[in-house]
């Protein structure tokens, strides 16, 4: 099993560069998880409590049960994927059963911070976009997707998504295999690990 890791900063465009990827390999041979996934399970605080953790600290992810579930795919067994709220700050109880595949791509901004989980990794690839392009995404989407209004997204940039990114996800690009410029869409970086992906389903 192939494992590729594809990190950067929020709103950068992550799901557009695996979308890209996944677009013209075969259907079934290659999965997907997000860390948005693992976030820690937050059922014993209440939702304003919950309302007030970081997400955008990688305490706020369940890094064990993400490395278990990557060992067990990589041993040939199905996992159940955790299903998680951004409405409710919370997994939602629910699981989706994910099947091992010939490539698995984890996706998140803060899985290179993880040590366990960069050794894991066959290729590391970080997502650069201009800090500008990114809040501009992040408004969008947290307003018409997860129901923020536009206050509560710019204090939780300014606040947390911005110093945090600074101080963990940033300095992650040192550990990158490859570094994707997302401010346009990037089709020889993407083309690349393409080939390196049908070398390894070949």
């Amino acid at each position: 099993m192939l494992i590729i890791g594809i990190a950067g900063g929020t709103g950068c465009g992550k799901t557009t560069v695996v979308n890209q990827i996944l677009n013209e390999l075969p259907e079934g041979e290659v999965g997907v998880i997000s860390q948005d996934s693992y976030y820690q399970d937050t059922t014993h605080l209440s939702y304003e409590e919950r309302k007030k953790i970081n997400f955008d600290h990688p305490r706020s992810i369940d890094f064990d049960l993400l490395g278990e579930h990557l060992k067990t795919l990589k041993e040939g067994e199905s996992i159940n994927q955790p299903v998680y709220s951004f409405v409710k700050h919370n997994r939602t109880g629910d699981t989706i059963v994910t099947k091992p595949r010939k490539v698995m791509i984890v996706e998140g901004i803060l899985i290179l911070t993880n040590r366990t989980l960069r050794e894991m990794f066959d290729i590391k690839i970080f997502v650069h976009a201009d800090s500008d392009e990114r809040l501009i995404r992040r408004l969008k989407r947290d307003i018409a997707e997860r129901g923020r209004d536009i206050n509560e997204v710019l204090s939780r940039y300014q606040n947390t998504l911005k110093p945090m990114h600074q101080q963990f996800i940033e300095p992650t690009k040192e550990y990158a295999d490859l570094i994707i410029p997302n401010n346009k869409y990037n089709t020889v970086a993407v083309n690349i690990v393409r080939t390196i992906i049908n070398e390894k389903l070949n």
